[in-house]
């Protein structure tokens, strides 16, 4: 999830065209505390082919993959707390506590206006001064910028990326249907805290309950809603005020939304315009087709005995549990298994899945060779973000870490309707993806 030198300017940027590339997520740029919970500034035909085609020493029968409306992971149902409900008809889960009262409400959330694509993210490990986002605002092609707090800190334990935010403005950079969620922006200004559906989902965070958040300090924040916000590597987001009581340098960031033809030029721009010590990086994974795969065909491909190496090292790990964010070597979440794998062989691949997406070309599902990484849809928050990641075994199985209370898993390789399509991982194409420059 994380990526090394965050004071690299975004470079390597594809011009033209709709923008499909991801960010390697959230890099460090410096500590900024050093107390519990280490609050640290931050910058997503059939198949054919079967192992003996490229040597491995495995060998599976052949079966026919799943297809149809099948999800590809069994549901995980909502925890509720005691006490709490869903609010109806919304496609985001958030609740809503019995004697609930709008007189309680610290802040009246402004309703949303428009819904734009968070491009670049400016972070630095201290305040930016006003005047930065001004300049960057005059910018030609700039489409909206917002200061916020980027940092990471411990939310239950774990190490999470989060943001905090005015919800009347920033509300527009997210997923849509988290950003129509009015009652999450609400929650969020009055103090609570909303994760990700699949950090709230598959680490059985109860809904309606609550979490300790751990920066400078340590606060319990309620757990209002679990809504995508459609950027690789975030998984909450609480409001400025609540942000900056934790400990995060107020203002320390700039999320930034840009139109495709002043991409190239605005970036360069934007880094003649930074203090030293800040850093910008890309923030584009919401891919806009929701379809895997970046970068030429040509692309040099992993050679087989890497791709031996690599499924070895996924099989040995067959029959170990799921836990949400784990990264091996005896406990995995989805993506943190192809990059165990993967790097077992040698190659270096980004932490989460919607950036492993864009490590490769797309390959059609009749050309699909062991090795390949599979994508899937599973977030209803927030549609066309990748968040389910595969390795294609050969003669149509795939091996998975699955959801919690699981264990990683050889199954029918699933190409049902949350299927988002498959790459062919390009070693060099993983590493400026995982490096932040691809």
């Amino acid at each position: 999830m994380l990526t090394e030198g965050g004071r690299r300017l975004a470079r390597a940027i594809r011009r033209g065209g709709r923008r499909r590339m991801l960010s390697a997520g959230i890099a460090v740029l410096a500590a900024a505390g050093t107390v519990t919970g280490g609050l640290v500034a931050v910058l997503s035909g059939p198949p054919h082919g079967d192992f003996a085609a490229t040597g491995t020493p495995l060998n599976l029968p052949r079966v026919r993959p799943s297809t149809g409306s099948a999800p590809v992971i069994a549901g995980v149902p909502l925890t509720l707390m005691s006490g709490a409900r869903l609010l109806a008809g919304s496609p985001v889960p958030v609740v809503t506590a019995p004697g609930e009262k709008a007189a309680a409400r610290h802040a009246v959330v402004a309703p949303l206006r428009q819904t734009v694509q968070a491009d670049l993210l400016i972070v630095a490990p201290f305040s930016l001064p006003h005047s930065l986002l001004g300049a960057v605002t005059a910018l030609p092609g700039m489409v909206a910028a917002e200061r916020i707090e980027a940092v990471r800190m411990r939310i239950n334990g774990s190490d999470t990326a989060v943001v905090g935010v005015d919800p009347s403005q920033f509300r527009s950079f997210a997923a849509k249907p988290t950003g129509k969620a009015s009652a999450l922006w609400q929650g969020v200004a009055d103090g609570g805290i909303a994760l990700s559906y699949t950090m709230g989902r598959l680490d059985k965070i109860p809904l309606g309950g609550s979490v300790v958040a751990s920066g400078a300090v340590t606060k319990r924040l309620p757990v209002v809603a679990f809504g995508t916000l459609g950027i690789g590597g975030v998984n909450a987001v609480m409001s400025d005020a609540t942000a900056r009581q934790l400990g995060a340098p107020a203002g320390n960031a700039i999320v930034v939304s840009m139109r495709t033809e002043n991409f190239t030029a605005d970036v360069a721009a934007i880094g003649k315009l930074l203090p030293k010590g800040a850093g910008v990086e890309q923030l584009v994974s919401l891919v806009s087709s929701g379809q895997a795969g970046a970068g030429s065909v040509t692309s040099a491909a992993a050679p087989a005995t890497a791709i031996n190496a690599m499924l070895s090292a996924a099989m040995s790990r067959k029959g170990m549990p799921y836990v949400w964010g784990a990264e091996g070597p005896t406990s995995f979440d989805c993506s943190g298994l192809v990059q165990w794998s993967f790097a077992q062989a040698g190659i270096d691949m980004p932490r989460v899945a919607a950036d492993q997406a864009l490590s490769g070309p797309a390959v059609p599902v009749s050309q699909l060779q062991p090795g390949d990484l599979l994508f899937y849809h599973t977030d209803p928050t927030a549609p066309n973000y990748i968040s389910h990641v595969a390795i294609y075994l050969g003669n149509g199985w795939m091996i998975q870490a699955p959801q919690p209370g699981e264990n990683v898993e050889v199954v029918p390789a699933a190409f049902g309707t949350e299927f988002a399509g498959a790459i062919r991982v390009s070693p060099a194409r993983a590493a400026a993806v995982a490096g932040g420059v691809a």
